[in-house]
């Protein structure tokens, strides 16, 4: 920061323009834009936390002129200012009680109450989205995966968007998962516009196939017993066991060929051969995302463990 740059005194003098005087009026719109113009000149410098203040001050200043959006967007910037100021902490490793982040956490809440109110309940949901994964990339999956479900909530009009974001629930827990995964199947089923055939539309049937995969892999993963898995997770079995008709391919919703090396992925498991494991892994590699080779391989580190 500039030495010559007095951000206090800056900032006292703006507060005090909001003091009542007598037969006088604070100029609080005034005041707003002085808090905005210094929390630009801070986050020039490279101060955030500073910035942040100052928006928060600019959206208090914003909520006595009833301007929602111009309180929504203050509270906003602060929020990210702040959690700027805890990644830059983070990568300094400097010793903290993770201040910032409370704060930023805090001012998301905020705005997202505010967008809710105004009837922006997408807009809110976005902000989910945002703080989510800045917790999961702070390795906070727990704590993410609670923003995760709350953009689901307030997403019920945009089914689509509402399990896109169950998913991201399930990538943070891999115990809770499987609930998840099996509630957004069904939400796929039951709301998925069907055809004349009787199949689901595309952007439902893509659904219905992730959370497929994502329950195979996942069971193969955690490994049930007969008596603790769900009769639900145990009819999904079932349909990838060996005794199943390959030329059947009772999943109408997933690629042939897709669905027979998850077929073999859950014979392979059973029999607990993990050289076959490993071909299978090459083959399954390009048909599942980032989350689901990961499980994958957690599979293949499992087996290669109990063989040893």
């Amino acid at each position: 920061m500039d030495r010559e740059f007095d951000v206090i005194g800056q900032y006292r003098a703006i507060t005090a323009k909001l003091k009542r005087r007598f037969l006088k009026k604070p100029n609080v719109s005034e005041a707003s834009g002085q808090f905005g113009a210094l929390a630009k000149e801070l986050k020039r410098q490279d101060c955030p936390q500073y910035a942040g203040f100052c928006s928060l001050a600019k959206a208090r200043c914003e909520n006595t002129l009833s301007n929602g959006t111009g309180e929504v967007e203050a509270l906003t910037e602060a929020a990210r200012l702040f959690l700027e100021a805890e990644k830059n902490s983070v990568e300094l490793r400097c010793p903290a009680f993770e201040e910032h982040l409370t704060e930023a956490i805090h001012l998301f809440n905020q705005a997202i109450k505010t967008h809710c109110a105004q009837g922006n309940s997408a807009l809110g949901a976005c902000l989910c989205l945002e703080i989510g994964d800045a917790l999961r990339h702070m390795n906070r999956p727990h704590e993410a995966m609670v923003h995760y479900q709350h953009a689901a909530e307030l997403q019920h009009q945009n089914p689509i968007d509402a399990l896109q974001s169950m998913t991201l629930v399930a990538s943070c827990d891999f115990d809770g998962a499987l609930s998840v995964l099996t509630e957004m199947a069904y939400h796929a089923e039951e709301r998925g516009t069907m055809s004349q055939q009787g199949k689901l539309k595309g952007p439902y049937q893509e659904i219905l196939a992730h959370c497929e995969i994502g329950r195979i892999l996942l069971l193969m993963l955690l490994q049930p017993t007969p008596q603790r898995i769900r009769p639900q997770h145990a009819q999904i079995l079932e349909k990838y066991s060996e005794d199943s008709d390959p030329a059947e391919n009772p999943v109408d919703y997933m690629n042939k060929d897709l669905f027979l090396l998850l077929q073999s992925v859950v014979m392979v498991c059973q029999l607990h051969d993990v050289d076959a494991l490993k071909e299978l892994e090459k083959e399954l590699w390009t048909y599942l995302d980032p989350e689901q080779q990961h499980l994958l391989h957690l599979i293949t580190l499992k087996l290669s463990k109990k063989g040893e």
